[in-house]
């Protein structure tokens, strides 16, 4: 969804200029090149502001509507996430500061996950490999984040001590996000 967001913003950012060349146009300026249009009457303050008032609304709608489509998506993904793993993505924060996972793995989302040791988590849910050995399901995350070496024994990834529950609100959150 962010997508949808960020095309809404580029959207406003062409339509401002367009509508502040249209009020221009509206009181009657001119480029000093141009010649006037015979019989061409500017039209009232009063209409040009109603129709600023209208596009300005127009513009605060739709951005309303995107970010009410991001918010929920979001939503959608939490939901789906809960059921694949029979996690709580919102106990992961705490527990991805708890387990230092922040410092080797950039985390979106979460606070202080900014390490470059390792890969970014980021779309972990549409990636096909965990680690490069596992294949990427709930189960096989779960597993790789309490005993990483019993998958890949060379893998600089520590045995952090993480119990089930808590892997599983991890992984999660890891595929909410």
């Amino acid at each position: 969804m962010p997508s949808v967001f960020l095309s809404l913003l580029r959207l406003l950012a062409v339509l401002l200029p367009i509508s502040w060349t249209l009020d221009r146009r509206l009181r009657g300026h001119r480029p000093a090149m141009a010649p006037a249009v015979e019989g061409s009457v500017p039209l009232p303050w009063r209409n040009r502001r109603r129709w600023l008032i209208s596009l300005g609304g127009v513009l605060v709608l739709a951005l309303a509507a995107a970010a009410f489509a991001q918010w929920s998506a979001g939503r959608e993904a939490e939901r789906i996430a809960r059921a694949l793993t029979g996690g709580e993505p919102s106990r992961a924060p705490a527990l991805i500061t708890r387990y230092g996972c922040g410092g080797c793995h950039v985390i979106p989302g979460a606070p202080g996950a900014d390490g470059r040791v390792a890969a970014p988590l980021a779309g972990l849910r549409e990636r096909v490999y965990l680690g490069g050995v596992l294949r990427n399901t709930p189960e096989n995350l779960v597993a790789w984040m309490i005993d990483p070496r019993a998958f890949s024994p060379r893998t600089a990834m520590p045995a952090t001590g993480i119990t089930e529950a808590e892997a599983r609100d991890v992984a999660a959150w890891l595929y909410a996000h």
